[in-house]
């Protein structure tokens, strides 16, 4: 593949990513206040409106639907009801196995699969994948017209270096209140800082549906 085509691939992907994040957290939003009456901060990072399991579902989407040669809506909905699901089982396994928390636990619902995913999760992701070929794919086809432009490749760039800083201080952040909870005295001045400026209260205040797996 030519070094511009893995540009292309990598501004796409990162772009994906970020929509799909912001599109995940106004979703958890609004089923939220459904839910409760009341709206609540729902995010995934640190900074920034995002969720990033929904970030990771529209790019398996996109990778995925780009190999396969369907326009067929139902077919649409059954693979990527099946892909947003798997999305949703790992992240949910990897968050428990590395910080011993979940964010999700559909354990009270029927067709539940060990409380990380479900047949009614399942079938939401499969709406999305069909939205998603239905409204996102046009827009995706446009912005690769653009990705060659300077401006565009260097807002990217600047704007993927900070959802990296985002990223890594969320997770070490996080991976640090989880040694925290079990009495793990702080090993390195990174540590202490964790411990100053990424508080418990901080934490929880962000990631308000976090909870240990019990």
């Amino acid at each position: 593949m030519k070094k511009s085509k893995i540009v292309e691939e990598a501004i796409v992907i990162f772009w994906l990513f970020i929509i799909g994040s912001f599109l995940g957290h106004l979703f958890e939003i609004i089923v939220v206040f459904f839910q409760k009456g009341h709206f609540e901060k729902r995010q995934g990072l640190f900074y920034g409106p995002l969720i990033p399991v929904y970030g990771i579902g529209i790019i398996v989407y996109y990778i995925i639907l780009n190999n396969i040669n369907t326009k067929n809506k139902w077919k649409i909905f059954l693979i990527t009801m099946i892909l947003g699901g798997l999305t949703e089982y790992v992240c949910s396994f990897v968050q428990e196995k590395v910080f011993g928390t979940i964010s999700w636990d559909y354990s009270y619902l029927t067709f539940n699969f060990n409380g990380r995913t479900s047949l009614l999760h399942s079938t939401y992701w499969g709406i999305a994948g069909v939205l998603y070929v239905s409204l996102i794919d046009s827009y995706i086809q446009k912005l690769k017209t653009k990705i060659n432009k300077k401006e565009l490749q260097i807002i990217t760039l600047l704007f993927a270096i900070f959802i990296i800083f985002d990223i890594i201080i969320s997770c070490i952040a996080t991976y640090r209140q989880t040694e925290r909870k079990n009495n793990i005295a702080p090993k390195n001045q990174i540590d202490i800082l964790l411990d100053t400026y990424y508080t418990d209260e901080f934490i929880d205040g962000i990631f308000t549906n976090k909870k240990d797996r019990r």
